[in-house]
């Protein structure tokens, strides 16, 4: 009799286990003919580098471990001695570039001047050059009727040799005002062709400033890159620099994380994302807080999938290919339905399980 009430003991906690086992896997059954789920998936944040734009030694570590800061805040100072000195120089061959430009546009200015004075020497001698000419026509004409009345004995050899002598000087005078003329013509091509020059050199000397200004610009933002700031509103990670450490350009130091933008990242199967499409509701819940259900959406899928972007992706090309289910990185955004302040709480990295609801 105790036999037979064991046995049906038995009997009954194995209907009963397996009446809830397959009431189990039918619920998970249905269920998983509307839902996609997924427990590799892990809260996102902004992560900012803070990367120095100039390199030196620090000063001065305004930030700890942790801190919040805003937008703009001083995070550590790197000593700007030298960068002060650069910019010193840099205003000191801008004052050059600048006294060399007045020179050169002072020289236009004299080239001009020495254009307009041989001009008017040559159109000086034009006007005389036009007189000496009716002198010597008057001259010639003087001779030739004292020659002839010198021949016929009308006047004395004296009157002949002063008219001889008269028009010789107007041709001497007239050789002269010619040879003044080209001389000017000579001056004015050379101060045209030195004005020329001075021209070119104008367009050089303000070249060089433009360069001697460009440096000093230069200098300047590389001393103000001496005072490193918070380029966004977050909590910095861990500070692991101090003072009189040396660092380098393009060196990352630490980071700052935006606390005001948070979403998941949920790596899905490719098996399952036959039916999973953007804007489709989500159901979270992260092992931080066990107690509350978050609410999301699918926002956009990853355009290849997490092995592509390792250090060492796959070569299937290679011969050693062993096919393994691939995962695709899936962006799902918070949506306005969830509380702020838990939001708020949420830290990059956190587990999460993802319920994605696909009717």
């Amino acid at each position: 009799m105790e036999n037979k009430r064991t046995n049906k003991k038995f009997t009954l906690i194995f209907i009963a286990f397996a009446v809830v086992g397959l009431s189990y896997g039918g619920y998970k059954y249905i269920h998983s003919l509307s839902h996609e789920t997924t427990d590799d998936a892990q809260v996102a944040k902004k992560m900012n580098p803070i990367i120095p734009r100039v390199g030196g030694y620090i000063t001065k570590v305004l930030v700890k471990d942790n801190d919040r800061v805003k937008k703009g805040d001083t995070l550590f100072v790197i000593d700007n001695s030298d960068y002060i000195v650069k910019v010193e120089e840099a205003k000191a061959n801008l004052a050059a570039a600048e006294n060399s430009l007045e020179v050169a546009k002072a020289d236009i200015g004299t080239s001009q001047a020495n254009v307009s004075v041989s001009d008017a020497n040559v159109q000086s001698a034009k006007g005389s050059i036009e007189t000496a000419k009716i002198r010597l026509r008057r001259a010639s004409n003087d001779f030739e009727r004292y020659s002839n009345l010198y021949k016929n004995h009308s006047i004395t050899k004296q009157q002949y040799e002063q008219a001889e002598a008269a028009k010789q000087e107007a041709q001497s005078q007239l050789a002269i005002l010619q040879d003044q003329q080209k001389a000017s013509a000579f001056q004015k091509n050379v101060a045209a062709a030195r004005t020329t020059v001075s021209s070119k050199q104008v367009q050089v000397a303000a070249a060089n400033v433009k360069k001697a200004q460009a440096a000093l610009d230069a200098a300047n933002l590389n001393l103000s890159y001496t005072v490193v700031t918070a380029s966004v509103d977050g909590q910095v990670s861990a500070v692991d620099i101090q003072p009189g450490q040396l660092v380098q350009p393009g060196q990352s130091l630490f980071y700052i994380v935006n606390n005001n933008e948070t979403w998941v990242i949920a790596n899905f199967k490719e098996t399952q994302l036959d039916k999973m499409r953007e804007g489709q509701k989500v159901k979270l819940k992260i092992d931080a807080f066990p107690g509350t259900e978050f609410e999301g959406e699918v926002t956009s899928f990853s355009p290849a999938t997490g092995s592509k972007f390792s250090l060492l992706p796959p070569d299937n090309a290679s011969g050693n290919f062993v096919k393994t289910v691939q995962r695709l990185p899936v962006k799902i955004s918070f949506t306005q339905n969830n509380a702020a302040d838990k939001l708020q709480l949420l830290r990059s990295g956190m587990n999460v399980d993802v319920d994605v609801i696909l009717k």
